[in-house]
């Protein structure tokens, strides 16, 4: 399987050492320009391609890092050039956009991943393995949380909501994924937000409540508002019979209690594992072995769009200063 990477910034830097630890042949990277895919294709020793429909001609599957409000046309023409799509986060900045995606892949026949990492870091799969076994009871109260400092794009594009989706899409869309995970379907989503700033999103900071159809409830916080450098995570789970903790601060793995028993700051950041398997490069092995076995992925593009559909509930919610109810299915 040939691969090509779309965007040339962190995440296609990330993306591209992953991908050199699968069975995959990496041959091109194309960004906004070719001085632009230059730097990195050099590193890689592979080529820069100018255009993107010339890259889709040599590759089997694509990986799209480019800024989210790119992603469904991007899919799209990998989609009719019969190529199978790994995908970033968001999926889509609308419900809408989302579902066109998966509806033209499936049509194509061809795969779509997207990339949500968090179920691949080993604490928040441990978590939801325990809690999947029924070894906390029912879950009724989750908090997750998610800081970091404002990332910084070409252009300032993060910070322009009508391109990353902001605060909520961008960052705060992993959490929201994987309560659900935890949870089952969400009925009813409250939010409130501060924003220090003006039109960009510097120092955005949002607290999101999910009330799920079991009755159990989450608070997911999130936040562009620490210092350059510092990515923070963390969470709890509280079910019927004990309670998980973990946070990232911590050099001990997931705490688990039973009733019975720089100056040089990355551009965008990137939560990191202290085990050897770096999530991101678990993730795209994943994805790879998914595609060339034609096997299932431990999350669907549906996962991916429901995040999108919780976070767009949120937005909904901000703005209108009241709870917004979710239609079932």
């Amino acid at each position: 399987m040939r691969v090509g990477i779309v965007g040339a910034g962190t995440m296609g830097t990330v993306h591209a050492a992953a991908w050199a630890t699968t069975g995959a042949d990496l041959v091109g990277v194309v960004a906004k320009n070719r001085a632009t895919a230059q730097p990195l294709a050099e590193a890689l020793g592979v080529t820069a391609y100018e255009d993107y429909q010339d890259l889709l001609a040599t590759v089997d599957i694509v990986d799209v890092c480019a800024p989210s409000d790119l992603h469904k046309e991007l899919v799209l023409q990998a989609a009719e050039a019969g190529k199978h799509v790994v995908c970033e986060k968001p999926i889509a900045l609308t419900v809408e956009d989302g579902e066109a995606m998966i509806e033209a892949c499936e049509q194509a026949g061809v795969r779509l991943f997207v990339g949500m990492v968090v179920r691949f870091f080993p604490q928040y799969l441990a978590a939801q393995r325990v809690v999947a076994a029924g070894k906390i009871g029912d879950v009724g109260v989750m908090r997750l949380k998610r800081v970091s400092y404002q990332p910084i794009g070409d252009e300032g594009w993060f910070a322009d909501e009508a391109r990353s989706g902001g605060l909520l899409l961008d960052i705060m869309i992993h959490d929201l994924d994987y309560a659900r995970w935890l949870g089952g379907e969400v009925q009813r989503v409250y939010a409130r937000s501060i924003r220090a700033g003006e039109a960009d999103a510097a120092g955005d900071y949002a607290l999101v409540t999910l009330r799920f159809a079991s009755g159990a409830m989450a608070l997911v916080e999130g936040g562009w508002a620490y210092p350059p450098g510092v990515f923070r995570t963390s969470f709890d789970i509280a079910g019927s019979t004990g309670v998980l903790e973990w946070r990232s601060d911590d050099s001990e793995p997931v705490k688990t209690f039973l009733k019975d028993s720089d100056d040089h700051v990355a551009r965008v950041g990137v939560p990191t594992s202290a085990v050897a398997d770096d999530p991101f490069t678990l993730e795209l092995q994943h994805a790879y072995r998914g595609i060339v076995h034609d096997e299932p992925f431990s999350v669907t593009a549906r996962d991916a769009l429901e995040a999108v559909r919780i976070a767009q509930a949120a937005r909904s919610s901000l703005a209108s200063g009241g709870p917004v109810t979710l239609e079932a299915g």
